[in-house]
């Protein structure tokens, strides 16, 4: 049997057992269009969901890689002490600009992996090919792990399974 030709059985499968996981939206940044010379801030709107498996975005046809991840909030007024808590404050608020419910996690920055790639004995993004076994780099310092073993344990947790 040849594992890569397998991949989107094996995908399939995964998107049947989250099933009953609640899915999380894709965001991109949109900046509206000047009117009269001037412009509204930029907002994140959404673009999809996905289900948040480890370093995966599972969707419906597609799979993606994981960007960053922030939580959409109502822009309140607050000193800050460091500007990296503004700057992650904003985000937070161009995603209520963008019609994303407060509360809401939002992913950002995702890529759409190339799943031809792999059965090419390519790479694209964490998924990559050793010996024809689907492999995923789930860690930037990690070493790459059996892909299907991954999706196991990351759905098992999911559902709150030992």
């Amino acid at each position: 049997m040849n594992i890569v030709s397998d991949l989107p059985s094996l995908l399939t499968d995964a998107r049947s057992r989250l099933r009953d996981v609640a899915r999380e939206t894709l965001g991109e940044w949109r900046t509206p269009r000047r009117v009269l010379g001037f412009s509204a801030a930029p907002r994140i709107v959404s673009v999809g969901t996905a289900w948040h498996v480890g370093a995966l975005l599972i969707g419906d046809d597609q799979v993606f890689s994981v960007g960053e991840i922030t939580r959409a909030a109502e822009a309140v007024r607050r000193g800050y002490t460091a500007e990296s808590a503004r700057e992650r404050a904003d985000v937070r608020a161009a995603a209520v600009r963008g019609r994303i419910e407060p509360g809401t996690v939002v992913h950002l920055g995702w890529q759409v992996l190339d799943l031809s790639a792999l059965a090419a004995g390519g790479s694209s993004g964490p998924l990559s090919l050793s010996d024809g076994v689907p492999m995923i780099q789930w860690s930037r310092t990690g070493s790459p792990t059996a892909l299907e073993p991954y999706l196991e344990e990351r759905i098992a947790l999911l559902h709150g399974a030992d």
